[in-house]
């Protein structure tokens, strides 16, 4: 059923207007610019659905610890219910499309892998200036209120875009687009303005193709359009503010801010294009930095590094947490004293992380059991985090353990 314009403008008018904003959000740099009605039938369809997807994705408690899911639910379930006003949504796409295979650098093991997103100026930044510039001049043709969101807000800004036709939520659950494949920021704004009709929407287009499912290391999509986040690189090296559960370290190999598995397989990536734009220019100090270089990482040195980029929202002790770990899956024994360090480092977090590193050199005869005891034995007396103690104990299985006979 196609959208039933506003009664206060004609067709013609609506069109104009369309037109007007689109070319606008080009020359802001914005590569796709698509419209949504709010009240609309095809739209309430969408974010119904949406809205039982998301509850029982939160009874099921994938959402792991982000507890803001569940605190803003209804808030969620559609873009009125955030604001009751807005009654059109404008939803742009930026391209970041890197010029490198992210799947390429996972094999690069004394690296650390760095999120193709995250290498970059932090795209909320770029993104929301530019869309305050388009929101208020929107404002000033309509002579109604906006409001600019980009990430931060209760809004699924995924099924806008479906619904604007950007693209689609792949079985990855992230959007696809035919132009850009996976790789898009969305922007938005919600105007009080009546007058603009949802753009043509696109089919799913995933077809048969599972290759972004089976990709997964550690099977974090219990079935095709539904993520476990609880079991996501991406969210453990990231969201997760507490010790990565050992079932998922060895999977997370060198991935040491974020994981691209999903969204680099993707087919549709061949239509993709290099981002053209400068600010998303990636940085030196992000480019998968060598091992040895995060692991010297203190607070001050961390926060002068990525300043400026996603990667400084996680803070120095979850970041080197990742390294830690990724620096156990290396095999690189150049790193073990730098690890020793660290496994008297204050944070428990990076603790913890350090000893399990140090025992899969042990495992794999790169360092001496009778070295690791010696150690452990040493911190015993003044290591109080039992967690941290823990990894000492289990450090070494019995095959390893000095004196221990096969």
């Amino acid at each position: 059923m196609p959208p039933i314009e506003s009664p206060s403008r004609k067709p013609s008018e609506t069109v104009k207007l369309r037109t007007r904003i689109a070319d606008r959000g080009e020359g802001l740099g914005f590569e796709t610019v698509r419209f949504v009605a709010l009240e609309d039938e095809s739209t309430d369809a969408a974010f119904a659905a949406a809205k039982t997807q998301l509850r029982n994705w939160l009874a099921d408690g994938r959402h792991g610890e982000m507890t803001w899911m569940a605190d803003t639910f209804e808030r969620r379930t559609h873009p009125k219910s955030l604001w009751p006003d807005a009654q059109s949504a404008i939803v742009v796409g930026h391209n970041y499309g890197p010029d490198y295979d992210p799947l390429a650098r996972i094999q690069q093991s004394q690296r650390g892998a760095i999120s193709a997103y995250a290498k970059r100026r932090d795209y909320h930044d770029v993104l929301k200036g530019r869309l305050k510039v388009l929101a208020g001049e929107i404002a000033a043709w309509t002579g109604k209120p906006v409001k600019v969101f980009v990430d931060t807000a209760p809004l699924m800004e995924k099924v806008l875009a479906s619904v604007a036709g950007l693209g689609w939520q792949g079985k990855h659950t992230n959007l696809v687009s035919r132009d850009f494949g996976s790789w898009l920021f969305l922007g938005t704004i919600l105007s009080a303005a009546d007058s603009i009709a949802t753009s043509p929407a696109v089919d799913d287009a995933c077809g048969h193709c599972r290759r972004c499912l089976d990709v997964c290391p550690t099977d974090a999509f219990p079935a095709p359009y539904q993520l476990d986040a609880r079991r996501c690189i991406a969210y453990l090296t990231i969201e997760h503010k507490g010790h990565i559960p050992h079932q998922f370290r060895e999977a997370i190999g060198n991935r040491v801010f974020g994981c691209d598995d999903c969204l680099a397989v993707c087919p549709w990536n061949k239509f993709a294009v290099r981002s053209q734009e400068a600010k998303y220019a990636i940085s030196e100090a992000c480019d998968d930095p060598p091992l040895q270089d995060l692991l010297a990482l203190d607070d001050a040195a961390f926060r002068k590094r990525f300043a400026g980029t996603p990667i400084k929202r996680t803070g120095r002790d979850r970041f080197v947490r990742n390294v830690a770990i990724a620096a156990g899956n290396s095999q690189d024994a150049s790193l073990i004293p730098m690890l020793e360090a660290l496994a008297t480092d204050m944070p428990p977090l990076v603790r913890a992380a350090a000893v399990w590193a140090l025992s899969r050199f042990v495992t794999n005869g790169l360092l001496d059991p009778g070295h690791f005891t010696a150690m452990r034995d040493r911190q015993s007396a003044t290591e109080t985090d039992a967690t941290v103690r823990a990894e000492w104990t289990t450090g070494l299985s019995p095959a390893t353990e000095p004196g221990t006979s096969p």
